[in-house]
């Protein structure tokens, strides 16, 4: 059986060419002895025939010089370094915007190592259907993590008593002037009867995720001894206020505030968009912790692992810089400067 080759066809291979036609063999045979296909014969013979006979000096000029005039590969072909280097970002969890904005800040110099985050969707649709497409695919944002539900026609403003409205939070804290400022919540697993809290620095973006015990993990009671011992490792100059909704599991706000030095902040009812960094966070996070999954089944350590890999994405929103590494630099002069905290 002839072996399929879509390889082009050497010099060595264009002169046994000539050489069998010379000798009136067929087609059929000279394919056989190469391991090609009939039809990578007959097609090299009528490209790259002179006028008169088949030579292969002749057919390996027309050959080379027809792939000097060729469009040129694009960028992100399958089979060339940065395509390798996308991927690899891809299956990182790194979206394409991110991938082509670190490549920008890594090479600011060098286009030929930058992409646009459209040639990166693009390769990845233009993919032939397959395993790789399916893999590529796979590591896009499509969905957003199943949230703690929030019942549309509830009021859940009485079971919060003694409440500061995010109305009367500081200018800097809405302006993003100042880091140690949070925004907290929590997403839900299977059933119900699981979930997990988040929390995310305003300034940096720095993500936070705490695990919460099981079963009933939405207590108010599981909640206030989950988030203080995880806010209480974080540096006390990062530490400053928290904004949440008005979910009952803040209800012991108080207790929180008292258990960490943080002030405790209220949005208004239904409104998520005033923690929108971290709505947006808890979209990111369904990458790792798709609809129906149980949430109790993951350690801290885990979550932990999960953060640090979202901390070490860079951001568009920070000039392409990783959260890690903002909230350092900004963690050192808070801590050479303790009076400029507030």
């Amino acid at each position: 059986m002839t072996k399929k080759n879509y390889q082009q066809l050497s010099e060595s291979e264009r002169h046994a060419i000539a050489l069998g036609l010379q000798q009136k063999q067929s087609l059929s045979a000279i394919a056989r002895a190469l391991g090609r296909c009939k039809s990578t014969i007959s097609r090299e013979c009528q490209r790259n025939a002179g006028a008169k006979a088949y030579t292969s000096k002749f057919a390996q000029q027309r050959s080379d010089r027809r792939r000097c005039f060729a469009r040129p590969q694009p960028k992100l072909h399958r089979d060339g370094p940065l395509f390798k280097i996308v991927r690899d970002y891809l299956l990182r969890h790194w979206s394409p915007q991110q991938i082509a904005g670190q490549l920008k800040k890594l090479h600011p110099d060098n286009k030929r190592k930058q992409v646009s985050h459209e040639s990166i969707y693009t390769c990845i649709y233009a993919q032939p259907r397959g395993e790789l497409k399916k893999e590529l695919v796979a590591c896009l944002r499509m969905a957003r993590a199943k949230r703690w539900p929030r019942s549309k026609g509830e009021d859940r403003r009485g079971q919060i008593t003694d409440l500061l409205s995010i109305h009367v939070r500081p200018p800097e804290i809405e302006d993003r002037q100042l880091p140690g400022h949070w925004e907290g919540d929590l997403i839900k697993g299977k059933g119900n009867a699981s979930a997990i809290g988040t929390l995310l620095e305003r300034t940096t973006r720095l993500v936070v995720l705490v695990k919460l015990p099981h079963p009933n993990p939405a207590t108010a009671a599981h909640v206030l001894q989950a988030f203080s011992d995880k806010l209480n490792g974080i540096a006390s100059p990062m530490r400053q206020s928290l904004t949440y909704d008005r979910g009952s599991e803040m209800a012991e706000h108080a207790k929180l505030t008292e258990n960490t030095g943080m002030k405790v902040y209220f949005c208004d009812p239904y409104s998520p968009w005033q923690r929108g960094s971290n709505e947006n966070t808890n979209g990111l996070l369904r990458q790792y912790f798709p609809k129906g999954t149980d949430l109790s089944g993951y350690s801290q350590q885990y979550l932990d692992a999960v953060a640090d890999e979202l901390n070490g994405r860079p951001r568009m929103t920070l000039g392409w810089s990783k959260p890690i590494e903002v909230y350092a630099e900004h963690l050192a002069r808070l801590t050479l400067q303790p009076d400029s905290v507030h």
